[in-house]
């Protein structure tokens, strides 16, 4: 492992619990290639140890995982570094596979930020918890990108049309609304949040949902936004094009309308193509067929000037104001 993965993946067994803890608090824990290598080194030397669970948490509040380390990925295109740029997606994707089908359960802690592949880490994981400061989401339309680490897998299989909506305009889910779609699995608030792996060793016989059940405090779900918007969501959102889309959204005639019309038409013309395309067919592949979808795609995408102008708008110059170069036609 090299020093600065060891340093920034902190991983151990304590009392039949495997604990990964990310521990990039000044990037909020955004993924590297070394970070992804040495949770996946991790999950392999374990899996011949008797473990109760795995649980994947952060050392701060701010971030359970703010995604992949995007930034990295465009010096590399800049540099034509295809090679790096492969190795990164290819990582983190056996990473993603390897969680769903991990032979323990996979909790995931989820207080403050998780977005991109902190989904990824997570969402293919057998619970999700999330505290009063979580905010879940896929924003990669935004920056030139397309909702990647399974999310044509995961995201065309939630209810109605709300994964194509969040993949569409990335919009952020609290607590109430991330389970309400089930994205997330339990509501444990924050000051109870470091009980939980102690309370998973403390009794290994129980079943995990059991274990979280005990600690959980009564769900924030009726609480959400998402669902109070449901109707228009899945009509919206259920059209069959993205033209279709739009002007359904201008027939609603609503703020959230209106709101959400301004999102799409302030992210990348090329990702929401690629993104409409890819979640509207992700509900006929495994995951691991989508995962090798969205690897091909990844060797052409970042390489696009969409891709390139809207990293720099978000993450390098941070002036939120990308020039697409795309057409939306």
């Amino acid at each position: 492992m090299a020093d600065t993965a060891a340093v920034e993946v902190l991983a151990d067994v304590h009392r039949g619990v495997g604990r990964i803890l990310l521990n990039r608090p000044t990037a909020l824990n955004a993924l590297t290639t070394d970070m992804i290598a040495a949770i996946d080194r991790a999950l392999t030397a374990w899996e011949g140890t008797p473990l109760s669970a795995v649980v994947f948490a952060s050392t701060n509040t701010k971030a359970f995982c703010a995604g992949g380390d995007i930034r990295t990925v465009r010096e590399h295109s800049l540099a034509g570094n295809a090679e790096a740029s492969e190795r990164f997606f290819a990582t983190e994707y056996r990473l993603n596979a390897r969680i769903a089908e991990y032979p323990v359960p996979v909790v995931s802690l989820i207080d403050g930020l998780c977005m991109g592949g902190g989904l990824g880490l997570s969402v293919h994981g057998s619970f999700r918890v999330v505290t009063e400061n979580a905010v879940l989401a896929m924003p990669e339309t935004g920056i030139g990108f397309f909702p990647d680490v399974g999310s044509s897998y995961f995201l065309p299989r939630l209810p109605g049309a709300i994964g194509m909506y969040l993949g569409l305009t990335g919009h952020r889910l609290d607590a109430a609304d991330a389970l309400y779609t089930g994205l997330a699995t339990h509501f444990v608030p924050g000051d109870k949040l470091d009980l939980v792996g102690d309370t998973l060793s403390d009794n290994p016989g129980d079943p995990v949902d059991v274990v979280l059940n005990r600690l959980a405090d009564p769900s924030p779900v009726a609480d959400s936004r998402l669902a109070k918007a449901r109707g228009d969501v899945d009509w919206a959102f259920g059209a069959p094009t993205l033209g279709e889309i739009e002007k359904r959204l201008h027939h609603l005639d609503t703020p959230w309308a209106a709101d959400t019309l301004d999102t799409l038409q302030a992210a990348s013309p090329q990702s929401l193509k690629i993104t409409h395309a890819l979640l509207a067919r992700g509900r006929q592949y495994t995951l691991r067929e989508c995962l090798n979808i969205e690897l091909a795609l990844t060797r052409t995408i970042i390489r696009t000037p969409d891709f390139l102008e809207g990293v720099r708008a978000a993450l390098v110059d941070k002036d939120r104001a990308p020039a697409w170069k795309v057409s939306a036609t």
